[in-house]
């Protein structure tokens, strides 16, 4: 060891010295990391005294005795290795338990193991809430980790818990091991659990320590032996150290110490007295303002208590004791700085608390912040004025040295001695003082301490990789002290950060300790300032320099600081006081102690011959009192049982004025002569189970306390209040873990998200085997009995159009007779936007056919549904499935017959019998089978094996000339080599044909004029189909081609023929024939959507756009007569729509008598159908009274049947009866899948009997967008209309297919939750509570009890007389009007939890019931008198009327708030403001405040409200009608319609969604104000601030909104007065679009787009582009510049529109 006093120069040379011992340089822990902490560690060598260690480990427990940094962990990790190697033979899995005694340390040394071994490590510590884990959880880390590293209070928890038991640990791991001494939780895990184990379970032990005493220091060498002696016993091991101590000095390289001294600090007495004083004060003040303070209770025993509660279960508390408690602490804080560093760094310490509180957003409603500000307030300006006035000494002789002077004389660090500092100067309290120039020591502003340690520091100016760590004894210290190296420019070369650990009020997160400490590792901070927690294990980089600022408490301590400075040639310095002995007796006894504990480690004193054994513990192992449960194991003993119970009450529900906690009232017993007993009261918070609780007498205070403590455990688990785990019982079963979603992150059963496939139902009464009959023709003896049902339709509206009536008759064949409801329902079926259909069925008799004629009826079945539906199948190939069993049929108008006439036997004869279903061209997808479909073009997705003609001699797609890739072209030709069109050779036809004839030549016959009309003509060319409307006997195929309306450029065609031959190659020969006029034959639409806005106003605009775009003109040779007549076709395509919702019928009637209660099945089919199906009804509206009667039930069975538990157990238990989870699961066990209805009916995908869809993305509804228009040029010139429905939906709604099969439906599991509570909703709806609960009990919600059991239930409250007499019954029950009989249920009602209990429970478990009643009957009431409100307004209006906001404002109308019965000052004056506010706010004009007032509610005024209907309920025989009875009064003037404001910020998002504006809101805080901004494509167009955010967002969302309407006002006002009377132009959103079609129809390359300038602040971004087009007739146009826009889109936008003029310029 060096010494070396006074003065002294670090020797900067020493590092040159050692660097070139090629020893291996150990940083001890520090080797896990390596430098970079990229690369991969090389695996460290063990060196031989680390194997030594090892070895012994491996064969006995052991304590490993090595200095810090001579690689301790390594011993662990290869025994760790070893044991598991050992495990793994016998094919057993290894746990081993790693206790570090500080989280820091889990973190640390948990990587270590993971990088050395490669094992699964877990690690866990209190702030990752683990205390709220359970058994399962717990359970998945044990089986799926080898290695756990935790705290050791969270293992005593687990093993107190029983979560884990001491068998299944195989190897138990404790770092610092000296910690286990008394009641730390390394001793308590041994004590209760390690050695209460059986010998041959218990698991091996491993500890690891610097210095096995933990003690000041060591008398002497007996007493070591001691010490140690009881050390192995309580680890049950060996201490083991190194005998040879040369190798360890190698490896781990002693620094050299040093020595400094300093003076003592002057006293400022009048400051420290001062803030004593107010010490004092504020202790008067906490007395005074809190009720039963703790403070006269247990005195600083209860402190005690409350930080085993913090240690244990991490929960912390505040009240405004509390806030005087922890002001005491800032104060003591303060105090210590201004004796140890200064009044300078003591004022800086005042204010960090200062600014700290005032941004604590807490601020606002927590007392304890105000009153903490006003006394901090005091002692900064108290320390500030002092510094300001810049004291000088009496030494005023040698002021001379001014400031500059003395930097000017250069005087060096060196020269002045210790003793002979330039005096003080005049210091400002802003200025940077820098103290080699001498600061104001003298005057006590900076201590002679802190000055010293900045020379030392001085001194290490050169020193290259500078690393080092000051030790202080204080968190304040370490805080101040970089603050003040960094306002001194001398010591700018010294990058410095605080390292301090975690209990404390200035806690460092973990994460932030990890931050520091890289950060010191890779030099970004060069200096540590550190507490303790740096002393121990911490892996931080081996330092040149430790300083003990304070010196070390403990032997320990100095040895641990010490081992920190591991470079080779370090300093160790210690800082001593001049002339303290204290000091000095420590250093000495400090030296020695380490010797007579190496020596004692290796020699081992016999202590066989002391007398007195008492000093030697026995280990324990007859448990103290415990309560254990047998089931499981679990534990609670004497030392547990406080911070158990402390837990238990955290855990309650409370809102932030209540702080619950246990209360522990002391009485002393004196007995004469005999010592002094105690005995303690334990009271409990009002919502726990029981109130009250008196301890035995014991002989201490902490023994009588932990005794109730332990009584009380007891109690509340036999009561079921502690799970058999002794944990709080959340009221759930084991579900608590389930969070939206799953381990593997699929969503959870019961969100929208999990979607599954349904097999779609059909009903049962549909079976028919009669179906699969009628293959062979020749049994004429069997008869088949059927039933046969005419579709009836009524028009509705009407329309010019002729085709709109002209329609056949059907009927529908069943096998069994259907339900009378089917025949009763009539549907709308919404043909046309100004004609709609009402169509039923009506039952016309039975009829028997036998197979010959079943077998005609199925051919045509499916010739006609193969061309509605578009499916190309043959009648004798076609499957038919027996589950599905129905056919249509025509029938003759004539309806007197009996229904076998009935039937138009001629016309399916004549329809089967033809044999143009030849013909490909005739059968379903003839588009298809050209080729000329226009997908089929851009990589076919409908290849059904069709496009034959395609392949081989078709298709070599080139562009045409004029029209582009686009258009649908199939060569003629290729369509007259198939065959499919007679030769057309003119020399073998008559080419003139007499015409007058009246005989028109069609493309394979010749046919009359008359017949045609009316019939359906396929065109061979492409494929489409067309009714015939008339015949044009003034048109032929040499009249001019008409120009597409608004189209510019030169005339592309001459003539009709001209157009054929160049699109089609097709040459016509009869060029004189009339042109056919026709229509194209739509898609089979769905029928059951309103499909049209039903605009009166644009009625004649409607009807002229269908005549525009109405007709095509066809050459009749290029006809094919199709054999289905058009009224045939067009009525059948309103069947798939009909069936669709008769099956939907039969399926709701089937589930109807399943339930078996008489309900409309109208009303069934109402609670299957989603809003997805977009019918004209679906359930939203029953889901919604559903949803509140199922709460409503559910709730007050719960309350009634539990009422031991409270409200947070309640509504955990609520939530798991009612959850869209277990709603899930019940829809399942009953099958409701298979009934609903959920997506919107597309024809195309419907399967009709023997006619199965056939699957593809593309096949919708084949309805076009409304762009569509523009998509193929030659159908629009001829004009060919199609009906615009612009639903398109790129999403997966529910019900929409992904795979090939048709009875499959994608359903989410929301849905089926959804159905049930509509199910409950139309019962209840219906049939009231009787019909609503009989379908609960079917599902198997289970809410039934008998009325006994209630009545024995309900005790009357017996409320002391006392409190009954300080309630004003009077005006309370006068402003409900209604009388109680059992007033104690009103006191109860208006008690919350922050007042004193005395026998009365607070109004939470009144709340659960009232909030469900006033939710059920606010619901039923607005769902009963807004009939017709769509269910997305509803849901708004409930959301407005029931919300404790609302209520809150109920409360105040009514002066409910005056009669709450509470105990914190903190809640009163938030009462006090709200209800000034909501006073301000009744003055505005028009304001009402439905959910939007600007002022948030304390929740206690809405949920008094809450508890009052709770506790009318339960006083009015627990009949819901007196509870509607005084509410409906209360909550009058009730929301409506049109008072019902939309939530601005859901108002602003619809808006900009509308107008494709980007919205942004950014927030920030600052103190205790938050700031959100509302940004649109860029721009701020509104700013708000509020103490919360929630309501800030609100405020700015307003004011956006009233700045944007402002804004549109302003622009409509100019703009009509600029275009007087100028049209404006509606739509300009799809310019860009018009001008690429335009560029593909002429053939030009797509516009040209360029940025011209971009610019403007981050926020408000303008964009300016500009467009240009390079058209092949005239080359590049003129560019054209846009205007500056927000966003890029609109800046193309709008110089497109610029272009667009341009260009109708140009060609116009």
């Amino acid at each position: 060891m060096v010494f070396r006093l006074g003065t002294w120069e670090a020797d900067r040379h020493k590092e040159a010295k050692v660097a070139n011992d090629k020893n291996q340089e150990c940083n001890g822990r520090a080797e896990r990391k390596s430098e970079e902490p990229k690369e991969k560690i090389p695996q460290e060598k063990a060196r031989q005294y680390q194997l030594d260690v090892l070895e012994q480990a491996k064969k006995k427990n052991t304590i490993a005795f090595l200095e810090t940094g001579a690689g301790k962990t390594l011993i662990a990790v290869l025994l760790i290795k070893s044991v598991s190697d050992d495990l793994q033979r016998e094919n057993k899995k290894m746990l081993a338990v790693f206790l570090v005694p500080k989280v820091p340390l889990v973190y640390q040394q948990a990587e270590v193991i993971r990088e050395r071994t490669g094992y699964q490590v877990g690690h866990y510590c209190g702030e990752m809430g683990q205390d709220f884990w359970d058994a399962r959880r717990w359970q998945r880390e044990f089986e799926t980790k080898q290695v756990l590293v935790m705290t050791a209070q969270i293992l005593l928890n687990i093993l107190r818990h029983s979560i884990i038991k001491m068998e299944a640990i195989n190897l138990l791991i404790l770092d610092e091991c000296h910690h286990a001494v008394k009641k730390h939780p390394y001793s308590l895990v041994m004590s209760e659990f390690y050695h209460t184990t059986a010998k041959d379970k218990r698991p091996s032990v491993f500890g690891m320590t610097a210095s096995p005493v933990n003690l000041k220091g060591v008398s002497s060498q007996v007493d070591c032996a001691i010490k140690i002696r009881n050390l192995e016993s309580k680890l049950d091991s060996i201490v083991c150290t190194i005998k040879d101590r040369r190798e360890l000095e190698k490896h781990v390289p002693t620094p050299s110490e040093v020595v400094v001294e300093y003076d003592k600090a002057a006293s400022l007495w009048s400051l420290h007295e001062q803030i004593k004083q107010m010490e004092a004060e504020v202790e008067e003040a906490a007395k005074s303002s809190s009720r039963r303070s703790k403070w006269q209770f247990m005195g600083a025993r209860d402190a005690g208590a409350k930080e085993e509660l913090r240690q244990v279960y991490g929960v912390s508390e505040r009240t405004e004791s509390d806030g005087a408690a922890n002001l005491i602490q800032k104060l003591r804080a303060i105090n210590y700085a201004l004796g140890e560093l200064g009044q300078w760094c003591a004022c800086k310490v005042a204010q960090s608390f200062l600014t700290a509180l005032q941004n604590d957003e807490r601020a606002n409603y927590q007392l304890d912040v105000k009153f903490q500000e006003s006394y901090l307030n005091k002692v900064v300006s108290l320390l500030q004025c002092q510094l300001s006035e810049g004291a000088v000494s009496e030494k005023d002789t040698k002021v001379a040295h001014s400031e500059s002077d003395v930097a000017h004389d250069g005087i060096d660090a060196d020269d002045i001695e210790e003793g002979e500092l330039p005096d003080s100067h005049v210091v400002s309290g802003g200025e940077h003082v820098d103290v080699i120039i001498g600061a104001a020591v003298a005057d006590g502003k900076v201590t002679p301490k802190v000055q010293s340690l900045i020379k030392i520091l001085l001194k290490y100016q050169n020193t290259e990789d500078f690393r080092a760590i000051i030790f202080v004894e204080r968190v304040v210290s370490a805080l101040v002290l970089p603050k003040v190296f960094a306002e001194l420019p001398s010591l700018s070369f010294i990058k410095c950060a605080s390292l301090i650990g975690h209990n404390n009020s200035h806690e460092m997160r973990t994460c932030q300790m990890q931050d520091t400490i890289s950060k010191f590792r890779d030099g970004r901070v060069t200096l540590l300032v550190a507490t303790s927690v740096a002393e121990e294990g911490l892996d931080i980089r081996q330092c040149n320099v430790v300083i003990r600022f304070d010196l070390a408490k403990t032997v320990l301590a100095y040895i641990q600081s010490r081992g920190r400075a591991r470079k080779p040639g370090s300093d160790y310095i210690l800082m001593v006081e001049r002339g303290n002995l204290s000091h000095e007796a420590f250093l000495r006894n400090a030296r020695n102690s380490e010797e007579t504990l190496r020596k004692e480690a290796i020699e081992r004193t016999d202590l066989s011959h002391l007398k007195d054994i008492s000093r030697l513990i026995s280990v324990d192992t007859s448990p103290g009192t415990v309560y254990q449960v047998e089931s499981t194991g679990a534990v609670v003993s004497l030392n547990s049982a406080v911070g158990l119970i402390h837990f238990y009450c955290s855990q309650l529900p409370s809102d932030r004025y209540s702080i619950l906690r246990p209360e522990f009232i002391m009485e002393q017993h004196e007995r004469s002569g005999g010592p002094t007993e105690y005995s303690c009261k334990l009271q409990l918070p009002c919502n726990a189970p029981f109130e009250k609780l008196e301890g035995p007498v014991c002989s201490s205070i902490r023994l009588a306390q932990q005794a109730v403590c332990l009584a009380a455990c007891k109690k509340l688990h036999e009561m079921g209040a502690f799970t058999d785990m002794l944990l709080p019982d959340k009221g759930s079963g084991e579900e608590r873990e389930k969070v939206d979603q799953n381990d593997e992150g699929d969503p959870l059963p019961g969100t929208a998200r999990h979607r599954e496939f349904y097999p779609e139902g059909v009903a049962d009464i549909l079976k028919g085997q009669w179906i699969l009959s009628g293959r062979d023709v020749c049994d004429y003896s069997t008869l088949l009995h059927l039933y046969v049902y005419s579709v009836k339709c009524v028009n509705i509206g009407s329309s010019k159009d002729p085709f709109l009536t002209q329609v056949l008759d059907f009927a529908v064949l069943f096998g069994n007779e259907l339900d009378a409801e089917v025949l009763s329902m009539s549907m709308d079926l919404f043909i046309a936007r100004t004609m709609s259909t009402k169509a039923s069925l009506t039952f016309r008799g039975s009829i028997d056919i036998t197979e010959s004629q079943l077998a005609s009826l199925k051919s045509f079945h499916v010739r006609l549904m193969s061309i509605v539906l578009d499916v190309d199948v043959e009648p004798s190939t076609t499957p038919w499935d027996p589950a599905k069993a129905y056919l249509f049929v025509p029938v003759v108008g004539d309806k007197n017959v009996d229904p076998m006439r009935e039937i138009d036997w001629d016309l399916i004869e004549k329809i089967i019998n033809t044999d143009a279903w030849n013909n490909p061209l005739q059968r379903a997808r003839p588009d298809v089978y050209l080729g000329t479909n226009e997908r089929t073009l851009g990589g076919d997705r409908r290849e059904y094996g069709f496009g034959k003609l395609r392949n081989g001699m078709a298709f070599g797609q080139k562009s045409h000339p004029t029209y582009g890739i686009r258009g649908a072209v199939a060569k003629f030709d290729v369509v007259k080599a198939s065959g499919l069109v007679p030769g057309r050779d003119a020399r073998d036809l008559q080419t003139h044909v007499d015409l007058t004839r009246g005989k028109l030549m069609m493309a394979d016959t010749c046919m009359s004029a008359e017949d045609l009309v009316g019939r359906i003509v396929t065109a061979v060319h492409s494929g489409k189909r067309f009714y015939v409307d008339s015949i044009h006997y003034d048109m032929t195929a040499e009249n001019s081609f008409p120009r597409k309306e608004g189209y510019l450029g030169p005339l592309e065609y001459s003539s009709y023929a001209d157009y054929y031959k160049q699109k089609y190659g097709v040459e016509l020969i009869y060029k004189q024939q009339p042109l056919i006029r026709g229509r194209g034959v739509s898609y089979c639409k769905n029928l059951l959507s309103p499909r049209f806005e039903h605009k009166e106003a644009h009625e004649g605009e409607a009807e002229e756009n269908l005549d525009k775009t109405y007709y095509v003109f066809l050459p009749p040779e290029l006809c094919l007569v199709h054999p289905l007549p058009g009224s045939l076709v067009r009525g059948a395509q309103r069947l798939p729509s009909i069936m669709r919702r008769v099956e939907s019928m039969l399926l709701a009637i089937q589930l109807k008598d399943i339930i078996n209660y008489p309900v409309p099945v109208s009303k069934i089919l109402e609670a299957l159908t989603a809003a997805s199906c977009q019918e004209t009804f679906c359930y939203e509206r029953a889901e919604l009274l559903g949803d509140a009667y199922l709460k409503w039930v559910v709730s007050r069975f719960l309350f009634l049947k539990y009422p031991q538990k409270h409200e947070g157990q309640l509504t955990r238990m609520r939530q798991q009866m009612v959850s869209n989870m277990v709603l899930y699961q019940y829809a399942l066990s009953k099958g409701l899948q298979s009934y609903i209805q959920a997506d919107r009916f597309a024809p195309s995908r419907w399967a009709a009997p023997g006619v199965l869809p056939v699957f593809d993305e593309d096949a919708k509804d084949g309805e076009t967008s409304l762009f569509d228009q523009d998509r193929s040029l030659a159908e629009s010139q001829r004009g060919m209309g199609r009906c615009i429905d612009a639903y398109e939906d790129d999403e997966m709604e529910d019900g929409e297919l992904e795979s090939d099969s048709s009875s499959y439906r994608v359903l989410s599991s929301k849905t089926l939750a959804d159905v049930v509570e509509a199910l409950i909703g139309v019962y209840y709806v219906e049939g009231g509570k009787n019909a609503a609960n009989h379908l609960m009990k079917w599902i198997g919600i289970q809410v039934e009890f008998d009325a006994d059991e209630i009545a024995c239930m309900t005790r009357p409250s017996n409320v002391p007389e006392s409190i009954l007499r300080s309630v004003n019954f009077e005006t309370l029950e006068g402003a409900l009007n209604i009388k109680f009989k059992d007033r104690g249920l009103l006191v109860e009602a208006i008690t919350h939890a922050s007042r004193p209990s005395s026998g009365v429970s607070c109004y939470q478990r009144l709340e659960f019931v009232g909030d469900a009643v006033l939710d059920h009957l606010i619901t039923r009431h607005l769902f009963f008198t807004y009939t017709d409100l769509p269910p997305g307004r509803l849901t708004d209006l409930r959301a407005a009327a029931v919300n404790n906001e609302n209520f809150a404002r109920v409360a105040v109308k009514h002066n409910l708030h005056v009669h709450l019965r509470h105990g914190s000052s903190a809640l009163e004056k938030q009462i006090r403001d709200f209800v000034k506010e909501v006073q301000d706010e009744l003055l505005k004009p028009g304001f009402n405040s439905f959910g939007l007032g600007d002022c948030k509610a304390p929740k206690v005024l809405g949920d008094i409200v809450e508890s009052i209907a709770g506790a009318i309920f339960l006083d009015g025989g627990r009949d819901t009608t007196v509870v509607w009875k005084v509410f409906q009064p209360l909550l009058h003037p009730m929301v409506t319609p049109e008072t019902l404001p939309m939530h601005p910020v859901r108002e602003l998002q619809e808006r900009c969604q509308q107008q494709a504006e980007g919205l942004e809101y950014k927030a920030s805080r600052s103190g205790n104000l938050a700031t959100v901004e509302v940004f649109i494509d860029g721009v701020q167009v509104g700013i708000a601030q509020n103490p919360q955010k929630k309501m800030a967002q609100k405020l700015a969302a307003r004011n956006a909104l009233a700045a944007l309407k402002e804004k549109e006002t302003a622009e409509a006002k100019e703009k009509s007065d600029e275009n007087g009377k100028k049209k404006k132009n509606g739509n300009q959103t799809f310019t860009r679009q018009t001008l690429n079609d335009i560029c593909l129809r002429r053939n030009w390359p797509m516009p040209f787009y360029r940025c011209v300038n971009e610019g403007g602040p981050a926020h408000a971004k303008r964009f300016t582009f500009s467009v240009r087009v390079n058209t092949t007739d005239r080359g590049w146009t003129d560019e054209c510049v846009g205007e500056p826009m927000p966003s890029v889109k609109k800046a193309k936008d709008s110089a497109a529109v610029l272009l667009l003029e341009l260009i109708n310029k140009l060609y116009s």
